[in-house]
C-alpha cells in the first residue's frame, strides 16, 4: 500500500475513544499517553494492543514553520517512507504541525485475546476507573497505526490552540 492509501485508511478509520483531558504545555515538554488497539491481522478475531508516549519538546535550535521532527514513529522501517517525504507529504494536504520534536516511544506491544470491542470497553473502562485522564484510547488500522497516533497528536494540537492563545494574550 503506497502513502496516499495508508493515509486514507487511517483518516477513514481512527477513532479517539477517549482523549487526554489535559492541554499541552506551551513553555514545557508534554507527554502523551496513549493505548492504540487494532484488529490483528495476523490473529484473526484478537486485538493489537500498542502502549506508548510521544514527547513533544521543542528543538534545540529554531526550525523554521512548519517543519516538524518525527522521531521513533517507524515510518522509515516499517513504510519505508523517509522523514521529507512524509512532511512534504502532509504539507501538501493541508496537515501542519507545529515545528516542534515529536518523539513516539512505544513500552508494549502485545496481542489481546478477543475481539476489538471487547479490548475498547476494557480499556476504556480501566481508564474511567483509574480517573486517568493523561492517557488517551485510540482505535485504528494495525498497518498504519502511525498515521492514526499523528491524527490523535493532531487532535491534542487542536484542543490546545485556543488555550495557548489565551496564555499568550496574558503573558503580553
Amino acid at each position: 500500500m503506497n502513502i496516499q492509501d495508508l493515509w486514507e485508511k487511517a483518516l477513514s478509520n481512527t477513532e479517539i475513544v477517549r482523549p487526554r483531558v489535559h492541554y499541552l504545555q506551551t513553555h514545557a515538554s508534554t507527554d502523551l499517553l496513549y493505548i492504540f488497539l487494532a484488529e490483528s491481522s495476523v490473529n484473526n478475531g484478537d486485538t493489537v494492543v500498542r502502549k506508548g508516549k510521544i514527547t513533544v519538546d521543542k528543538p534545540a535550535i529554531i526550525l523554521p514553520p512548519n517543519l516538524p521532527q518525527f522521531d521513533g514513529f517507524d515510518f522509515e522501517d516499517e513504510m519505508k517512507i523517509d522523514k521529507n517525504t512524509l512532511t512534504n507529504f502532509l504539507l501538501v494536504r493541508g496537515v501542519r504541525f507545529p515545528s516542534l520534536k515529536y518523539n513516539n516511544k512505544t513500552s508494549l506491544l502485545d496481542l489481546r485475546e478477543g475481539p476489538l470491542r471487547k479490548s475498547i470497553k476494557f480499556y476504556s473502562e480501566k481508564l474511567e476507573k483509574e480517573e486517568n485522564t493523561n492517557m488517551g484510547l485510540i482505535v485504528g488500522p494495525e498497518d498504519c497505526w502511525q498515521f492514526s497516533v499523528l491524527i490523535f497528536i493532531c487532535s491534542q494540537i487542536a484542543k490546545s490552540a485556543h488555550n495557548d492563545i489565551k496564555r499568550f494574550f496574558e503573558n503580553i
